[in-house]
């Protein structure tokens, strides 16, 4: 058995500048929060992010200036704040790509990747600007010349269906990360991910990408998993590094495990909305403490009680959802 286990440091350190990242969950759901705070902590910069969905965490990096390539169909906060403003801003000036796709596009895209084939078929999008070639955004940039082998030479391809007669198909490019990041409620010794509610697009994104490390809210031994093999989702030789690390996707929530931190999201995009708010919320949270541990601290125990599931209703009791 190959011991995975490491430090969320040291995880962090498989990442390389200019990676091409993507993340477990679904915009304020199963981040790996903990990672991405580590990543602005140690420096990186250049990363091409593409995923299904992104979300709070992308914000935060796309803020930071740790982001050149944005390949998504979403981002924003759900009922906490609706506009990216990081991202936005990051536009207007002119120091990122965002690359557009449809959410079915980017959920074919990742299945492609988990299945090694080049590309999947679909009619998603048709009649739309999402197609139009004027909206190529990498290739306006000059970065569809075959020079970075994440990055696919078209957009989009089209060929007219062989079997049926149906007409033009279109052809989306498969997504390949160098990395992928997961927050998973148990991982085990060997690497067996095993997630507790929706996974999304978790076990595509994990196995189209070259490495993948796990952050945990606990490991667990690989016999227990193995007591039940159909509630996990993919096997421990797909994964190179896993951690322990309670909390770490706070502030999005975690299935049985917490809620939401509805108001420190909020909060966040608040600061957003400017430069100097997003620096001053950044120098506080994410450079003004040293660890995960020291974040966990400044949160304080009663917030985190406060967010603590009941293990048979498997969401918090004590957190106030609106009244009638």
């Amino acid at each position: 058995m190959q011991d995975k286990r490491c430090t969320l440091q040291e995880a962090i350190q498989m990442i390389n500048d200019n990676d091409m990242i993507t993340f477990s969950g679904f915009v304020i759901w199963r981040r790996p929060m903990a990672a991405i705070y580590e990543m602005l902590r140690q420096g990186k910069k250049g990363l091409h992010l593409v995923e299904v969905n992104s979300g709070t965490h992308a914000e935060l990096l796309i803020g930071a200036g740790a982001v050149s390539i944005w390949e998504s169909c979403w981002i924003g906060h759900e009922l906490y704040g609706k506009v990216p403003y990081c991202l936005d801003r990051k536009l207007k000036e002119g120091t990122i790509i965002a690359e557009d796709y449809s959410h079915q596009h980017m959920l074919y895209r990742m299945a492609a990747g988990a299945m090694g084939i080049p590309y999947m078929p679909t009619w998603a999008s048709r009649g739309t600007d999402i197609l139009n070639p004027e909206y190529d955004m990498l290739e306006r940039a000059g970065l569809r010349n075959g020079a970075n082998d994440k990055i696919p030479v078209k957009k989009f391809d089209y060929a007219q269906d062989p079997f049926y007669n149906e007409g033009e198909v279109i052809h989306v490019p498969a997504v390949r990360p160098n990395v992928c990041i997961v927050h998973a409620q148990q991982v085990g010794e060997e690497g067996t991910i095993r997630i507790s509610g929706q996974t999304y697009s978790d076990e595509q994104a994990i196995k189209a990408a070259d490495r993948v490390i796990v952050l945990a809210e606990e490991i667990v031994p690989e016999s227990y998993l193995r007591e039940e093999p159909e509630r996990n989702l993919v096997p421990g030789y797909l994964v190179d590094a896993i951690v322990e690390l309670p909390w770490a996707a706070h502030p999005t929530g975690a299935y049985g495990c917490y809620d939401v931190d509805g108001a420190f999201i909020r909060e966040f995009a608040s600061a957003c909305k400017t430069e100097e708010g997003f620096r001053a919320w950044v120098d506080e949270w994410v450079y003004g403490v040293r660890d995960h541990d020291e974040y966990l601290d400044k949160l304080g125990f009663s917030r985190l009680e406060k967010l603590r599931a009941n293990s048979y209703h498997k969401y918090s009791t004590k957190v106030k959802r609106g009244s009638r």
